[in-house]
């Protein structure tokens, strides 16, 4: 897993100037025939990031669905399946491994309240796994990612560090890499973490969907790619009011701060650019629902949320919201997420 297999995010807002407004969001919202009724979508795929093809699969497919969870929109009406087969493989690994890719997949589906309805699938080097996911509903039924409030929180709904957790357990088989890290970690430490990553990716994001309309959140995104303060200045771009976000703590997975300070920051985890895959929600709503909301989140699902930053009044830039960014303050507070088994 590396964001070099990522077209970066500056590149890539420049290769999408012109397109059409919106073209920042999560998802697209596109008009249909019928009035007042709209569908929203959203696709991605990726490269293998664990071992196991079967959560491969899972971790795809909740990846795929958190764009559509960033709406508050909770089912998700259809899904299609993009798959590519390794030809680097023989052709008995590609059977059974792509099999339980589309089998991880197909069941994460399931699990979501949706369905795999079709897509495509060709060979390539590397395998590839990915989808298109699909809502219907009327425009009063989602929340779009616009409307944050100068007082409002953020809150994140999963632990970062899943970058640095992936290539941890790669260098499990790479002694030249292990050699560097030997002296601070050991080999029950790795697995315990991976694990716990490996669950936190495949957990889906459909719960805080539901509370964030419970909660009357503002503006979400989900944290991917380009890392937590690539998100959340996305995010900030696209609001209405002129605001800064300021994240302010870092929930990270435990020991991946420690390797990243070992190996002199080669991550960025906390600078805030460290590649995430199916990472948690980063929402936008007023802090006293924000509580109610991590309260309510631990209870259902025994996992925890964060309060980890402020939206920021920026009206003294004369309601110019081409300056709205987000920022992480210096020293931010650090928590270690310690790993657990409740998925």
């Amino acid at each position: 897993m590396s964001i070099r297999c990522k077209v970066p995010q500056v590149e890539l807002l420049s290769l999408l100037d012109g397109i059409g407004e919106g073209i920042g969001y999560d998802c697209s919202i596109s008009q249909t025939k019928f009035p007042d009724i709209v569908m929203i979508q959203t696709t991605d795929f990726f490269f293998p990031l664990v071992d196991d093809p079967y959560f491969q699969g899972k971790i795809a497919c909740a990846n795929v669905l958190s764009d559509l969870y960033s709406f508050g929109i909770e089912d998700c009406d259809n899904m299609l399946m993009l798959l590519a087969c390794s030809t680097d493989m023989t052709p008995e690994q590609r059977q059974w491994s792509s099999k339980l890719m589309i089998q991880g997949f197909n069941d994460q589906a399931i699990c979501a309240g949706s369905k795999v309805s079709g897509g495509q699938t060709v060979k390539n080097p590397w395998p590839i796994v990915g989808g298109v996911a699909t809502s219907i509903l009327r425009t009063n039924e989602f929340i779009k990612p616009v409307n944050a409030k100068a007082g409002d929180v953020l809150v994140l709904t999963k632990p970062l560090g899943t970058q640095v957790c992936v290539n941890f357990h790669q260098w499990l088989s790479k002694p030249e890499r292990w050699e560097k890290i030997n002296s601070i970690t050991n080999v029950e430490e790795c697995e315990e973490v991976f694990n716990y990553a490996t669950l936190s990716m495949a957990r889906l994001n459909r719960v805080g969907a539901r509370l964030m309309k419970k909660y009357d959140a503002h503006a979400a995104t989900d944290v991917t790619g380009f890392g937590i303060l690539g998100h959340s200045t996305n995010l900030a771009q696209n609001q209405l009011a002129p605001i800064r976000f300021e994240i302010h703590t870092l929930p990270i997975i435990k020991h991946m701060k420690k390797l990243e300070d070992h190996l002199n920051h080669p991550f960025k985890l906390l600078k805030g650019t460290s590649a995430e895959t199916s990472g948690g929600l980063l929402i936008c709503m007023s802090r006293e629902n924000a509580e109610l909301f991590c309260n309510e989140i631990y209870e259902i699902e025994k996992q925890p949320a964060w309060i980890i930053g402020d939206v920021i009044d920026q009206s003294s830039n004369n309601l110019d919201t081409s300056k709205n960014t987000s920022i992480i303050l210096d020293n931010p507070k650090i928590i270690e997420v310690e790993p657990n088994t409740n998925f």
